[in-house]
């Protein structure tokens, strides 16, 4: 399985509808604390556009909407982890990407054969408050060794000045929220982003 370099994270479809026509061929929705009727609505959005413009969609934690709604692939929390039905995901053909922190989460995380794993926070990030400490360039190579051929996705504090570095430790998708939806113009970010990303898209790194 390939992931696109550059792993865009919104929490709306009104972003996705935005985002995606630049370019974008992998984003994560991530919508929070919202009811089940204006999520599958988030989710029907999201998808439509997505499939018109060739972009993978990834939709975080609510993998039984993910299922009812058609999509291909799920993105869980460790938290999420062990309250999801695995055996329901795997039958729906539902591809898994699972967050990971330390070793021990990585090892429970390989145990369930995931079609990748997330490493994070690289570096601070505001986004929200984590126990962990900034985990670095170097845990990214590291966190690469040890899952070999597994996808990677290097995630927290990645600007798009920083995305090289991750990508050059080993790391298959640098993800993103606040440097393109908290920036004064996040159309001309994401291109830059579309940019810095291009060597890895075509394979010349």
């Amino acid at each position: 399985m390939r992931l696109d370099p550059f792993y865009l994270i919104v929490d709306n479809a009104e972003w996705i509808e935005r985002l995606v026509p630049l370019g974008v061929k992998l984003v994560q929705l991530r919508v929070k604390d919202k009811p089940d009727s204006v999520l599958r609505q988030e989710i029907r959005r999201s998808r439509a556009i997505c499939f018109a413009y060739g972009c993978q969609l990834i939709v975080n934690d609510y993998w039984k909407l993910a299922i009812d709604e058609g999509c291909d692939f799920i993105h869980l929390g460790q938290e999420d982890l062990g309250d999801a039905d695995l055996g329901a995901i795997r039958r729906s053909a539902l591809k898994l990407g699972i967050s990971t922190h330390d070793i021990a989460e990585l090892d429970m995380a390989l145990a369930v054969a995931p079609d990748y794993v997330a490493l994070g926070p690289v570096w601070p990030t505001i986004l929200k408050k984590m126990k962990w400490q900034p985990q670095g360039v170097d845990r990214v190579g590291d966190w690469k060794r040890r899952i070999g051929t597994l996808p990677l996705v290097a995630i927290g504090g990645i600007s798009a000045e920083r995305a090289s570095l991750v990508l050059e430790q080993g790391a298959t998708s640098a993800a993103v929220v606040t440097d393109i939806v908290l920036h004064e113009n996040p159309e001309a970010r994401t291109r830059q982003w579309l940019a810095v990303t291009e060597p890895w898209r075509r394979g010349a790194v």
